[in-house]
């Protein structure tokens, strides 16, 4: 699953546009809208996401014998 799909995914948990979650990073929605298409959200904007979402970002590495890194 694409970041962009968790974030759509998301977004419709918590009822909320991403044009009001734009609003709320500081940005614009078409700038916002651009950096979902393009896969380019840094970690700190994904964290500063899921934090106004009240959730948490986390991103990590799993192996199939249940190693996680």
């Amino acid at each position: 699953m694409t970041i962009a799909q968790k974030l759509n995914m998301a977004l419709s948990y918590k009822g909320m546009s991403q044009a009001e979650l734009a609003r709320k990073i500081g940005t614009t929605p078409s700038n916002l809208n651009q950096k979902v298409k393009r896969n380019t959200l840094t970690k700190e904007e994904l964290e500063q996401i899921a934090s106004i979402l009240g959730c948490t970002w986390r991103a990590e590495f799993v192996f199939d014998d249940g190693t996680i890194i």
